[in-house]
């Protein structure tokens, strides 16, 4: 990809996480809803994904501004955007809202994002919440960040095998 022109994505594979971050950051992973933004946020040695609330989806000035405030709150150096592609490997409309939001958050912020495969984590967060004796109620307003937590506790994973084989 170019690095011409008024937008330059700033997307990276996940092997490439570690050269991105610098000492002391974390990393944010998202789970895009309809009407909510799953978040999560890793703990400085990314060992685990911690939840944090979500963000009640209004128009994507207001969400953006909300994500970015929450993103610095927590000193976050990368965001992992869930891409919900299909069981068959296709990518849907949903994978196309998720690639269409992180071309308008590369306008407004230099982070790099880093797309992981989400198929399943909204099904593992609901199994672990219902394991864990949540009632229908209380699930449905963690589910979003629940999801989130498992898709960048994915990319943590990953980032330990990954340090495993040096």
């Amino acid at each position: 990809m170019s690095k011409e022109g008024p937008q330059v994505l700033n997307v990276i594979e996940v092997e490439d996480l570690p050269a991105h971050l610098e000492s002391g950051k974390t990393v944010a992973g998202l789970d895009l809803g309809d009407k909510t933004i799953g978040v999560a946020v890793s703990d400085q040695r990314f060992s685990f994904a911690h939840p944090r609330p979500v963000i009640m989806r209004k128009k994507f000035s207001l969400d953006a501004a909300a994500l970015l405030q929450m993103l610095q709150r927590d000193n976050v150096g990368a965001i992992v955007i869930g891409l919900p592609i299909n069981m068959d490997g296709s990518e849907g409309p949903r994978v196309q809202k998720s690639r269409a939001f992180v071309r308008n958050m590369a306008q407004l912020t230099e982070l790099p994002f880093v797309y992981w495969d989400e198929r399943l984590s909204t099904v593992a967060a609901e199994r672990t919440l219902i394991e864990m004796d949540f009632s229908r109620r209380k699930r449905s307003g963690k589910i979003d960040s629940a999801a989130a937590a498992f898709i960048l506790q994915g990319v943590l994973d990953r980032l330990r095998q990954l340090g495993a084989g040096r």
